[in-house]
C-alpha cells in the first residue's frame, strides 16, 4: 500500500496555540490559508531543546542524564559517549504538548556503536530506538519506570546480516487490534526493507484518535492497526492508578527513545489533522478529518 508522501508546505515553528476542545492548532495570518498547503509543526527547532522534557529510569524529571540528548550540529542527538556502563538507565525525550489526530514524522540515521557495557543481554538494543506515540506524560512516570505507557514505532538499524526491518511496533503497557483482533505480543515487524549503514530514513506515523494508526518508511504504508489501549506488560514500575487496563488511546504525547544506541534526528515534526472543516472559514484545510469549530476563524 502507497502512502502519498506528505510534503512540507510551511515551516511555523513554535506557532501554535490551544483550542479551546484541547486541538494544537496551527497560527497563520489574517488572509485565507491555501486550504491544501501542509502546515507541519517543527517539534525541533535545531537550535536547543526548549518545549521538550527528558525522563530517565532512576532519575528525576528534567535530569539530562550522563548529557545523552543533546543538539549539536543542527541535529537532535543521542549519544553515550559520556557512559562508562549502562545499568538499566532507559531514556525518553518528551514534547510538552498532547495530540490525538496527527502525522508525526521524523527523519533519523544510527550511527557509532552500543553504549559500553550494553552486553549480550542487550544485544536487541544495538541500533534500535523508537518514537513513542499517544505516550502517557513525562509528569505521570514514575521514578524508576523504564518505558512510557504508548505505541513505540520501533526503528532499526540494519546490521549487515540480513533482514531487520524497520518502523514496527512494540507496545509497552499497551495492547492494538490488528485484523479485528486484540493483538497481545510485544513487538512485531513492519513489511520494510532494511536499511544497513548510516543512512537517513524517514518515519512517520498516521495516528487518527484511538482508530487507525499507519507506520510509514520513506512514503510506503508498512504496517497498520486500530484500537489502541492501555494493558499488557513492558512499562515497569508504573506509579499506581496510571495504567488502566483497556482503557482507549485517545491521545498522547510524543516521544524520542535512548535506548542505548546513539542516534541523530535532523527534522522532527506533526502535521495536525483536526481543526476548521469549514470551507468558509480562512483557517478551512482540507487534509483535516477531524472537525474542531472552535478553531474557526473568519
Amino acid at each position: 500500500m502507497r502512502y502519498q508522501k506528505l510534503v512540507v508546505a510551511l515551516a511555523i515553528a513554535a506557532a501554535c496555540n490551544r483550542a479551546s476542545t484541547g486541538a494544537v492548532v496551527p497560527q497563520s495570518a489574517s488572509a485565507v490559508a491555501d486550504p491544501d498547503a501542509r502546515e507541519w509543526i517543527q517539534l525541533f527547532d535545531g537550535k536547543d531543546l526548549n518545549g521538550w522534557q527528558v525522563k530517565f529510569t532512576g532519575h528525576p524529571l528534567g535530569e539530562n542524564f550522563r548529557n545523552t540528548y543533546r543538539v549539536e550540529n543542527g541535529m537532535l542527538e543521542v549519544r553515550y559517549d559520556q557512559w562508562p556502563s549502562f545499568n538499566g538507565e532507559f531514556g525518553h525525550i518528551f514534547y510538552n504538548h498532547p495530540f490525538s489526530y496527527y502525522v508525526v514524522a521524523a527523519e533519523y540515521r544510527f550511527v557509532g556503536h552500543q553504549v559500553p557495557g550494553a552486553g549480550p543481554q542487550l544485544a536487541w538494543g544495538n541500533r534500535n530506538n523508537g518514537i513513542m506515540v499517544h505516550s502517557q506524560s513525562a509528569e505521570s512516570m514514575g521514578l524508576n519506570q523504564d518505558f512510557p505507557i504508548s505505541l513505540e514505532v520501533q526503528l532499526l538499524g540494519g546490521l549487515g546480516e540480513g533482514p531487520r526491518p524497520t518502523v514496527n511496533l512494540c507496545t509497552p503497557g499497551t495492547n492494538v487490534f490488528m485484523d479485528d483482533k486484540l493483538f497481545t505480543p510485544h513487538c512485531v515487524n513492519s513489511k520494510s526493507r532494511t536499511f544497513d549503514g548510516d543512512v537517513w530514513v524517514r518515519a512517520e506515523a498516521l495516528v487518527l484518535g484511538d482508530s487507525i494508526i499507519k507506520h510509514i518508511v520513506n512514503g510506503d504504508t508498512v504496517l497498520q492497526y486500530t484500537k489502541p489501549q492501555m494493558g499488557g506488560g513492558n512499562a515497569n514500575n508504573t506509579k499506581p492508578g496510571v495504567l488502566v487496563e483497556g482503557k482507549p488511546l485517545t491521545e498522547g504525547y510524543i516521544a524520542l527513545q535512548a535506548e542505548t544506541a546513539p542516534i541523530d534526528f535532523r527534522k522532527v515534526e506533526v502535521l495536525v489533522l483536526e481543526g476548521c472543516m469549514d470551507p468558509k472559514a480562512k483557517n478551512f484545510k482540507r487534509y483535516f478529518v477531524k472537525s474542531v469549530p472552535a478553531s474557526c476563524r473568519y
